[in-house]
């Protein structure tokens, strides 16, 4: 049950950052599905591997270079997923910002 929530929750923030920003789209209501689950995957497997590695940067920024990591693992789900479009590097950070 709680696998199915986050999905459905994942899913809407998708939604919502899809249609605050011109730059992140969706072919279909599929491909939101199929991203929502790709974003879940890659926040819980790769991104804590990269936060890790990351985590210097991390520590003489205060903290606000893990809005880059956020802003890298939407592109990364961008590039997986056929009908999720992200346009630029600016536009997957402030669209991790809304999503998170």
């Amino acid at each position: 049950m709680y696998l199915i929530a986050s999905l459905v929750i994942n899913a809407l923030a998708l939604y919502v950052t899809d249609y605050l920003f011109v730059g992140i789209g969706f072919d279909n209501w599929q491909s939101l599905l199929v991203s929502a689950i790709v974003v879940g995957i890659v926040n819980s497997f790769i991104r804590p591997v990269v936060q890790f590695f990351a985590l210097p940067l991390s520590i003489l920024t205060f903290g606000i270079f893990a809005l880059v990591v956020n802003a890298a693992m939407l592109l990364l789900a961008a590039t997986i997923v056929p009908g999720f479009q992200v346009d630029g590097f600016w536009t997957a950070f402030w669209g991790a910002i809304v999503l998170s």
